[in-house]
C-alpha cells in the first residue's frame, strides 16, 4: 500500500463522494468544484493503482477496491477528528456524536440523553437517527450504532450491553379467534404481523433451534407498525418484552409464547474507531450502558 498521507485531500474527497453519492455533492461540502473533487480522486486512483469508482452520468458506484479502501480509511479519518476532545479536556466535551438506535429502544433512552447527557455537555452536538433496519455505519457516517441482534460489518468493535428477552404477543380478540398455541405446529399455523428486512420476513426461531417463516398478510419494517397491527388483531407478532411490557400489564396484548422459549437477542453498540474512540463518544456510550441497566423487563 502506498503512503496515503501524501494524498490526504484525495482521501477526504473520495470519502465525501462515497457518502454523498456524487462529486458535485461532495464539492458543496468541501467548498470546491466538482472538477477539483474529480481530479483529487483521480490522483488517489493513480496512487493506489486501482479504479475506485465506476462512473456514469447518473451515479457513482464503488468498485471492490473502492469499497475496501473506504472501509479502511473512514475509521482513520474519524480518529483524526478528535481535536475537540484533546483541547477540551475530560470534563468539557465537545464535538459531534451521530448515533442510531431502534425506535423501540429509543423510547427508553432519548429522555435521559436529552435531559441529562446533553445538559451536562452543552458543546456536544447530537445527531439522532431512529431506524429499525440495520444502518450502514460507515456509508451513513454514524459514530456509533445501537442494535438488537445482528452484528457488525468489517472490522467493527462490538460491545454487548445486555441480553434482550423476546416474546410472541397477540391481542385478546386474536387469541379468542385462534386459541393459544401449545405446539410449534399450532404456532406456525397462526397468521403473523411480520417484521420484514429488505422485503423478506424474519423467521421465528425458538431456543430449541426449531423455527419457521411466519405467514401473514401484514408486513412491517418498524416496531411501531408491528405493534399497531398486533393491537388490532391482524396477527401475532414477535417483540422485545421490554417494548410491550405496558401492553402486557394492561391486557391489550397477551403473551402467547408461555409454552415456548425464544432465545434472547444481544443489545450492542458498534463503532469503527478501534481502540482510539474519542472521549466524548466513550462517555456517551458509558452513559447509554448505564441507562440500559434501568430498562424494566429487559
Amino acid at each position: 500500500m502506498p503512503n496515503l498521507l501524501e494524498e490526504t485531500p484525495g482521501l477526504i474527497a473520495f470519502v465525501k463522494a462515497v457518502e454523498t453519492g456524487s462529486f458535485s455533492s461532495a464539492a458543496k461540502i468541501l467548498r470546491t468544484s466538482p472538477s477539483a473533487v474529480s481530479r483529487s480522486v483521480g490522483r488517489l486512483e493513480s496512487l493506489v493503482k486501482s479504479r475506485l469508482f465506476l462512473r456514469s452520468t447518473r451515479a457513482l458506484t464503488l468498485t471492490a477496491e473502492g469499497q475496501s479502501l473506504f472501509e479502511r480509511v473512514v475509521p482513520l479519518l474519524r480518529q483524526l477528528d478528535t481535536s475537540d476532545d484533546i483541547s477540551a479536556g475530560d470534563e468539557r466535551l465537545a464535538g459531534r456524536i451521530k448515533f442510531s438506535m431502534p425506535s423501540e429502544m429509543a423510547r427508553f433512552f432519548l429522555t435521559p440523553i436529552f435531559r441529562d447527557f446533553a445538559s451536562s455537555f452543552p458543546e456536544v452536538n447530537l445527531e439522532v437517527g431512529l431506524a429499525d433496519r440495520q444502518v450502514d455505519l460507515i456509508r451513513e457516517d454514524y459514530d456509533v450504532v445501537f442494535r438488537v441482534g445482528g452484528g457488525g460489518q468489517g472490522e467493527m468493535r462490538i460491545r454487548k450491553l445486555a441480553d434482550v428477552s423476546m416474546v410472541i404477543v397477540a391481542s385478546p380478540d386474536f387469541v379468542a379467534r385462534h386459541d393459544k398455541p401449545s405446539s410449534i405446529r399450532q404456532l406456525s399455523a397462526l397468521p403473523f404481523a411480520r417484521y420484514c428486512v429488505h422485503g423478506k420476513p424474519s423467521p421465528v426461531v425458538l431456543d430449541s433451534g426449531e423455527g419457521f417463516v411466519p405467514r401473514g398478510k401484514v408486513d412491517c419494517d418498524t416496531g411501531q407498525a408491528l405493534r399497531a397491527a398486533a393491537l388490532q388483531g391482524l396477527g401475532a407478532a414477535v417483540f422485545m418484552r421490554c417494548a410491550v411490557n405496558e401492553e402486557l400489564a394492561e391486557g391489550s396484548l397477551i403473551d402467547i409464547s408461555t409454552d415456548f422459549r425464544l432465545p434472547p437477542q444481544p443489545f450492542s453498540m458498534i463503532h469503527a474507531f478501534g481502540s482510539m474512540m474519542p472521549n466524548r463518544l466513550r462517555r456517551f456510550c458509558d452513559f447509554v450502558a448505564k441507562q440500559t441497566m434501568a430498562i424494566p423487563s429487559l
